[in-house]
């Protein structure tokens, strides 16, 4: 079984060089490394040296850099492990991932455990991570080996047998940061495999917030998003109806008092301009590139 790491990252890479190097020290090794940039200076020297690193440039965007990967591929890898750069994973991931996939042929796609996340959070430093990851690699009866069905996967670290839908790519509909890519790409993968969680694979998920998209814009795609899912089948209309809501209740009422790392202003006014934009008939993903 062959298996490819697969981390689309841009402007951060000082992260990169501190988690990648993680993939490299793994007890079994991996057979390609790729990262897909949207620019040179998105990876570091610590990064670039890995064995074998693979680097892909292009258009920016993670539908778009996580689809150049499986471009790039080709199918040559049974398996693809599409990880954040600010995700540190467990010594023993991708040894347990290759035992899962193996007794479970009809697996499509399967999401480790994230033991701590800070992406609602401040964030959680990489030391920190390092430490949180380590003890649970030194204790592994704390895991167990159950294996549960969820309805889509973490895209933090989405593991993916590409050979189930070969044809398969992430919506590049959805821009720049891709609010919910992991779920309508799981829910698009579903009749061709199961869709799992394996508690025994764990990692940290840092959430560092330098990067991402601004306020206004991710604000746009908790509306846009979820609503162009309906159109498209990959999410039933009340389960949309109740993100949008739980999203822009959350921003609205945060707003009085927001988080330091979370700009819930701008969230907050995203959000009214996508549902402005609905009674207009106006509104789609691809609009929050114009604000």
């Amino acid at each position: 079984m062959r298996i490819a790491i697969a981390i689309a990252t841009t402007g951060r890479p000082n992260i990169v060089d501190q988690t990648a190097p993680r993939w490299a020290g793994q007890t079994r090794p991996y057979d390609r490394l790729v990262f897909s940039l949207a620019s040179e200076g998105d990876l570091g020297a610590t990064a670039r040296a890995l064995p074998d690193a693979e680097v892909l440039i292009g258009p920016k965007g993670s539908c778009t850099q996580r689809n150049r990967i499986l471009d790039h591929l080709n199918g040559e890898c049974d398996l693809v492990v599409f990880a954040d750069d600010d995700y540190v994973p467990s010594r023993r991931f991708l040894e347990l991932t290759e035992s899962i996939f193996s007794a479970n042929p009809s697996l499509a796609i399967l999401s480790g455990w994230v033991v701590e996340d800070g992406i609602n959070t401040q964030g959680i430093a990489f030391d920190e991570a390092i430490k949180i990851v380590e003890e649970w690699d030194s204790k592994p009866e704390k895991t167990n080996a159950s294996i549960i069905d969820i309805t889509h996967a973490y895209g933090c670290n989405m593991i993916v047998r590409p050979g189930a839908k070969p044809d398969l790519r992430f919506d590049e509909r959805l821009p720049l940061y891709g609010w919910l890519e992991d779920l309508d790409y799981s829910r698009r993968m579903a009749p061709y495999g199961e869709i799992k969680r394996a508690h025994n694979i764990i990692g940290v998920h840092m959430g560092v917030k330098g990067g991402r998209t601004s306020g206004v814009r991710l604000g746009y795609s908790q509306v846009a998003n979820p609503m162009y899912f309906v159109k498209k089948g990959t999410m039933p209309a009340g389960e949309a109806l109740k993100n949008i809501a739980r999203n822009l209740v959350a921003n609205a009422v945060k707003t009085l008092r927001p988080e330091p790392w979370v700009d819930r202003g701008g969230r907050l006014r995203g959000n009214l301009l996508a549902l402005a934009d609905a009674l207009r008939g106006r509104q789609h993903p691809e609009r929050v590139n114009d604000l």
